[in-house]
């Protein structure tokens, strides 16, 4: 089981990034995924989840409206779009996958070390 993230990057204050989470060893659907970012010096905080088969989303009350969570069950892959970025959200994105069951807005009580994959971070940086 393995998740792979990328799309991280450098941008302007304003702009836009999308990040690609690619998932293997997984039956799709089976699964949760999560968006967590830590910036220096601040702990991980869940950004944005979808649950098993994308029926609910969640989103921290700081991306609301800016940053979508979507998922390709066929490809194994789960997105974050981010537009509108602030130089608050720069940080090391993360993503995360669960087995658990439950909707989006239960699976944001689950501590970010209760979540049972990770993928290796990706840093955005967000330019004023």
């Amino acid at each position: 089981v393995q998740l792979q993230a990328s799309g991280g990057g450098l941008v302007q204050a304003g702009g836009s990034l999308r990040l690609s989470c690619a998932a293997s060893g997984f039956g799709s659907g089976y699964y949760a995924s999560g968006w967590f970012r830590q910036a220096p010096g601040r702990e991980r905080e869940g950004v944005a989840i979808i649950s098993r088969r994308g029926g609910t989303q969640y989103y921290a009350d700081s991306v609301k409206g800016r940053f979508t969570i979507s998922g390709d069950a066929v490809r194994g892959v789960v997105y974050l779009q981010m537009n509108s970025l602030k130089p608050e959200d720069t940080a090391v994105y993360y993503c995360a996958a669960t087995k658990r069951l439950g909707d989006a807005q239960t699976l944001a009580t689950v501590a970010p070390d209760e979540w049972d994959y990770w993928g290796q971070g990706t840093l955005v940086t967000v330019s004023s």
